[in-house]
């Protein structure tokens, strides 16, 4: 069977409802994996919807919550990996929550925004201005990044707490001036004629995405995190051979019909094996220290994590 004639059937049977029972006769490992529904996690959705992990023995759930909340369901055994910035899990190692990234996503290509609306032309407009922003998320991150980059600070506006949905349809609604928000969410900001001041095009490599396990989960799983993540590279596949079908399941997930995925799509980058073997030799570690001084110096973590390179395992991509 041709690998089209394979993605095709794979995707017509999840958009049916009918899933895809290729595991065999192996036994099968159960992980909850923590995310939210941005474009540039829903490879894993895909990979969940057509088979790809249950194929590898795997029978994953996906858990969508706060990212505020992740790194504690972890700890509590709730959920096994976590998928979110790099800033995020920052956060988590600095709360004194092991975290150790295995496989680099994504990297938002103008799928993160602030809209505003009004008379705000420039970002010193924003000086003194209410912003919609979720606290202790990449949202608020990448606001004290563009804030520092332009001469500012988070103590330079002033911070009403929303997740990225909510900060998106409280600016449609008219609630608010100013929202930081991303993909899909962001394109109802654009299909509602919203202005976006500033995207993530204009910052490339601040906002990048990677899955997370604990070091002890690593250890003790190292088939079961290889498994995850050879079905990332495998779902990238997928998406290749057949965009349109893909993007209808993932899609699915989010609400949104193919061609607005699609849409969301334009703005992100996934990172296949090759890109993830550069990013870890050559981006990963100055990142790391880029990202902790500007947290440090914005206040969103009291204190460093004592090894930074202990944050980044690259073995299950060489």
């Amino acid at each position: 069977m041709s690998m089209r004639s394979w993605v095709l059937g794979t995707l017509v049977g999840a958009l049916a409802g009918l899933g895809a029972a290729t595991a065999g006769a192996q036994e099968t490992t159960r992980l909850t994996i923590a995310m939210s529904g941005w474009t540039g996690f829903a490879p894993l959705t895909l990979a969940r919807d057509t088979g790809l992990f249950e194929k590898r023995g795997l029978q994953v759930e996906i858990k969508k919550m706060p990212v505020s909340n992740r790194h504690q369901a972890m700890v509590a055994g709730e959920v096994d990996a976590i998928a979110t910035t790099v800033d995020t899990h920052m956060v988590y190692a600095s709360s004194g929550v092991p975290v150790q990234q295995v496989l680099v996503l994504d990297s938002s290509h103008g799928g993160d925004g602030i809209a505003v609306r009004g008379a705000i032309a420039k970002v010193e407009d924003l000086k003194g201005k209410s912003i919609a922003v979720e606290t202790g998320g990449v949202p608020q991150f990448w606001l004290a990044y563009v804030l520092k980059k332009n001469g500012m600070a988070l103590a330079d506006v002033q911070q009403t707490n929303l997740s990225p949905k909510d900060a998106a349809a409280a600016f449609v609604a008219g609630q608010t001036d100013v929202a930081v928000t991303y993909e899909p969410y962001l394109s109802n900001v654009r299909n509602a004629d919203g202005k976006v001041l500033v995207t993530s095009d204009q910052t490339p490599g601040v906002i990048i995405d990677t899955l997370a396990f604990q070091p002890a989960y690593i250890e003790k799983n190292p088939k079961v995190v290889q498994a995850v993540i050879d079905a990332w590279f495998e779902a990238l596949e997928v998406i290749k051979a057949d965009p349109q079908a893909a993007y209808a399941v993932m899609g699915k997930d989010v609400n949104q019909s193919a061609e607005q995925f699609a849409a969301s799509a334009k703005n992100v980058r996934w990172y296949d094996k090759e890109m993830n073997r550069a990013y870890f030799a050559d981006t990963m570690t100055p990142f790391l220290a880029e990202v902790r001084d500007v947290m440090l110096e914005s206040r969103l973590i009291r204190r460093a994590p004592q090894d930074l390179a202990v944050m980044a395992n690259p073995a299950f991509v060489r």
